[in-house]
């Protein structure tokens, strides 16, 4: 118990929260919750100064034998399944449908070389990207639009989504498999280019020095918003 949460219990009357209380809240706000939650929430839930990753951690390690382990995702923090039981768990109301191979294709590029624009994407892959194909990907939540890439025409930029991350189990990016575990796992053919390199992206979706943010114009641009500004008839 911090000097910190024992004035702040003082202060409102009340008796100050142990280490187990604190883990206690925190695994009532995880567990109650339909989304991964974002340390940012746990913090303002629990005393102040509170370390929250090393009480998560701790959380997690307790959870590690379960049948459903808490995991992290980026800052967020979710239970799930453990991994060797996914096969008891029926998931045909909810599965999203099976992606095209264009479609993982596509996928793939944005996860290792975002940000990345549509005619990057077409340049790597050789030939042109349907609307539908990056539609699939966002309607599952796994894409994103991030910025305007600074440049002529100012192409939007593409990233991957925290649901991504949860989705295929990573805690962030840095946890995407490499050119070598690729291999192992037969997803690289034997005749690979030489030469081949996999990018590896960032480890947060900060904008980069090449990109700007995106405005509510642009949205409208994009087709995601109504056009504002007008008097309505």
């Amino acid at each position: 118990m911090t000097d910190t949460n024992l004035s702040e219990a003082e202060e409102q009357g009340r008796e100050p929260f142990s280490d187990l209380e604190a883990e206690r809240i925190a695994e009532a706000l995880v567990f109650a919750s339909a989304e991964p939650v974002p340390e940012s929430f746990l913090a303002d839930r629990l005393p102040k100064g509170t370390d929250i990753g090393a009480l998560m951690n701790r959380l997690a390690e307790s959870y590690a034998t379960r049948g459903v382990n808490l995991v992290r995702t980026g800052d967020r923090w979710a239970f799930r399944t453990a991994a060797d039981l996914s096969f008891v768990i029926r998931k045909d109301d909810n599965e999203v449908r099976k992606l095209s191979r264009a479609a993982l294709e596509v996928l793939a590029i944005i996860a290792y070389h975002q940000p990345v624009t549509r005619a990057e994407i077409e340049e790597i892959r050789g030939v042109q990207t349907s609307k539908g194909t990056l539609d699939v990907l966002m309607e599952a939540g796994w894409v994103r639009f991030r910025g305007r890439r600074r440049s002529p025409g100012r192409p939007v930029t593409l990233g991957t989504t925290t649901d991504f991350l949860d989705h295929f189990g990573l805690e962030e990016l840095r946890d995407l498999p490499g050119l070598e575990e690729l291999k192992g796992a037969g997803l690289l053919s034997g005749r690979i280019p030489p030469g081949l390199h996999i990018p590896m992206p960032g480890i947060d979706d900060d904008l980069s020095d090449e990109e700007d943010p995106i405005t509510q114009l642009d949205l409208e641009e994009l087709g995601l918003l109504s056009p504002s500004g007008g008097d309505e008839g």
